[in-house]
């Protein structure tokens, strides 16, 4: 009875964590500036998070990773929609840490859920 007690604990553990790693890369998001034009599920100024990890494969995480930290200018992206009559590209993110967007990234490329 022990031991399924343990398993059931140790189970439930692992469901709340799941949606804890969401909100912590949500939040990662936010604070560096990514929610100002994009969104998880819908497009705003850029594409949602979900439609990018439609568009590229785990194998593009490094290139996905240098479009976020130099923009797309930079890198030969596609720019955004058009605003005000001209097209907007994303602009670099030098001033958020390396770490941070190979952990956005990996989130997004495996879904953004």
């Amino acid at each position: 009875m022990k031991s399924v007690l343990v398993s059931v604990v140790l189970a439930s553990g692992l469901i709340v964590s799941a949606p804890a790693f969401a909100g912590k890369e949500l939040d990662l998001a936010t604070k560096s500036g990514c929610m100002a034009c994009h969104k998880v599920d819908g497009k705003l100024v850029g594409p949602s998070f979900q439609d990018i990890s439609k568009k590229y494969k785990a194998t593009d995480e490094a290139k996905l990773v240098e479009r976020v930290t130099k923009g797309t200018a930079a890198t030969g992206g596609q720019v955004w929609k058009e605003i005000n009559g001209g097209a907007v590209p994303m602009p670099p993110n030098s001033s958020v840490k390396p770490d941070d967007i190979k952990s956005l990234v990996k989130w997004i490329l495996a879904g953004a859920k």
